[in-house]
């Protein structure tokens, strides 16, 4: 079955980006390691939890999680959400990259792709991507389709005070 891919993945911009486990170590040739960029003690549920739900506080349409996790290796989960136009993605995008690395112990993407461009933001957190995408292309893409045999996680709503 055919597996979608980021561009960075694929070009071997990261030769070693799969195989990343929540307990922060990588499967090397039969071994592992522990992962030296690791910003914050937070699991990585949690973490994707928090990336949606800042998509829904900055009004993000269709925002879904897949869990990840026994499908693949490359990642745990994808928080998948959509905006209403490409100045409204490349917001979203920064609002999230600011507000984990604010309100989640220093979370840091990893990689960042698309926020100049607005029309698909990749943020890689390692343990959790987060796809931002303009409608259209979401529905060019279909990640959740792709990615059926993932399960889908339902975004916790966050209290009014917070």
């Amino acid at each position: 079955m055919f597996r979608f891919v980021p561009a960075h993945y694929a070009t071997g911009d990261d030769p070693e980006r799969t195989g990343y486990s929540n307990s922060g170590t990588k499967k090397i040739n039969g071994g592992s390691r522990t992962l030296m960029n690791t910003t914050t003690s937070l699991p990585s549920s949690v973490l994707a939890q928090r990336a949606a739900q800042i998509c829904l506080e900055h009004k993000a349409n269709d925002v879904v999680i897949l869990d990840l996790r026994g499908v693949s290796d490359m990642t745990d989960f994808f928080v998948i959400a959509s905006g209403t136009s490409d100045t409204h993605v490349r917001a979203l995008g920064e609002h999230v990259l600011e507000e984990l690395k604010r309100d989640s112990g220093g979370a840091v993407a990893h990689h960042v792709e698309g926020l100049t461009q607005g029309r698909w933001v990749l943020l890689d957190y390692v343990d959790f991507v987060v796809h931002l995408f303009h409608p259209t292309l979401r529905s060019f893409y279909q990640l959740e389709r792709l990615w059926s045999d993932a399960a889908l996680i339902p975004v916790e709503s966050q209290g009014a005070g917070a």
